[in-house]
């Protein structure tokens, strides 16, 4: 399957679509307290850059966003990909998106958090294949059960 992945403003129809199915897909998994949602306004603010991956025939079948902090980090949110597509590399191409984009902006350290137990292993075997590792929890993240957080280093040379 042909994807491409750019930069869109997540204030589309498809794309609110792939949002609600990530919503409507941790709704289950983890307690509300612990799912630290955006909306897709709140993924239009001028910190955030949405990258949505789209099939051959146009349509929306993964999403994920790059959120800067002002210390010089920034933050891997609402990553999703269609489970029609799941296994297909499609996270990984908008993984790979958002760290290039964090690399030319010069960011220091690529952070993430996610949910942990069932449903969210796919999650965690891309976020370790793409070079993230376990870390504390950050920002203002609770340290909780119910979350794994990650980092990535991106003040180093990129490998060959």
């Amino acid at each position: 399957m042909a994807v491409t992945v750019a930069i869109e403003t997540p204030l589309q129809d498809d794309v609110r679509k792939l949002v609600s199915q990530l919503n409507e897909h941790l709704l289950p998994l983890s307690p509300l307290e612990f799912q630290f949602k955006m909306t897709v306004e709140q993924m239009a603010d001028a910190a955030t850059t949405v990258f949505v991956a789209r099939d051959e025939t146009g349509a929306a079948i993964g999403c994920g966003a790059l959120k800067l902090a002002d210390d010089g980090t920034a933050e891997v949110k609402r990553m999703f990909t269609d489970p029609a597509v799941r296994g297909q590399r499609v996270g990984s191409a908008l993984l790979a998106a958002i760290v290039a984009l964090a690399r030319a902006k010069g960011i220091s350290s690529l952070m993430l958090e996610t949910g942990v137990g069932p449903g969210f292993e796919g999650a965690h075997r891309l976020y370790t294949r793409s070079g993230f590792a376990l870390r504390g929890a950050f920002y203002d993240y609770p340290d909780s059960e119910w979350s794994a957080f990650f980092e990535m280093p991106l003040n180093m040379e990129q490998p060959a």
